[in-house]
């Protein structure tokens, strides 16, 4: 078992980056001990091996827990895919020296941008967020939204904030209530029926990352009032639990 400034020690990744990913459920610790402090084996390293290879690949946060959380996840494919896309970065950064080191010897104008072209770097990771999107979750979604236009992707986004709007004014109520347990139904066959299948997992995820996330809480106080991001994710845990 290692400590939270043990393991931030070895990947790189702030004790506060972990703390975050703990509270948002992507990277659960190991064990708690009676003092509070996490601890992680090597399961849980190796998650965050996949969860660092991902954000390599620039993934949002919610994508990543749906992918983990999913059977279909293929690690194996997942090193390979990234690799590739670390060798092209690699080829794309020495044209970028090459470049740079050219107009100091030559101490000239050179009027080509070349050097700067990603088109490569950007098809590939394209290619294999759709490959890695194989889940079930992403096959739905892509099914559900893949020819949705702006105008549709705008209305469900709007269906999206009014059911947080309708949260916020619950918040004096208790979040065993079946009022505000009937709200969690409605937001999870939203999701369901919008995106993806919303498991007990992936809501739960979710909840956590609705109060943790920074832009999210911003949202979704925004559109129910302050502490409504908070209120969401007891309710959820709360609906969970029952």
């Amino acid at each position: 078992m290692r400590t939270v400034n043990e393991v931030a020690k070895l990947s790189g990744v702030t004790v506060r980056t972990l703390q975050y990913y703990d509270k948002i459920g992507l990277l659960k610790a190991t064990v708690y001990t009676d003092a509070g402090y996490r601890l992680y084996d090597d399961q849980a390293l190796e998650r965050l091996q996949q969860i660092l290879l991902f954000r390599e690949l620039e993934f949002p946060l919610k994508d990543i827990a749906v992918i983990l959380g999913s059977p279909d996840f293929d690690r194996r494919k997942a090193l390979r895919q990234q690799i590739e896309l670390l060798t092209l970065k690699k080829e794309r950064l020495e044209r970028l020296i090459d470049f740079a080191r050219d107009i100091e010897t030559t101490g000239g104008n050179k009027m080509d941008f070349k050097a700067f072209d990603s088109t490569k770097l950007e098809e590939y990771a394209a290619r294999a967020k759709k490959e890695w999107g194989s889940s079930a979750q992403f096959e739905e979604f892509e099914k559900k939204n893949g020819n949705a236009t702006e105008e549709e992707k705008k209305m469900k986004a709007a269906e999206f904030m009014a059911i947080f709007k309708e949260f916020g004014e619950m918040k004096g109520q208790s979040c065993g209530s079946d009022r505000v347990k009937a709200q969690v139904e409605k937001l999870r066959d939203h999701i369901s029926g919008n995106y993806y299948a919303c498991t007990d997992e992936i809501l739960l995820s979710l909840g956590k990352m609705y109060s943790c996330d920074g832009e999210f809480k911003e949202n979704i106080d925004a559109a129910g009032g302050e502490g409504t991001a908070e209120f969401v994710t007891k309710a959820i845990e709360t609906y969970l639990k029952n």
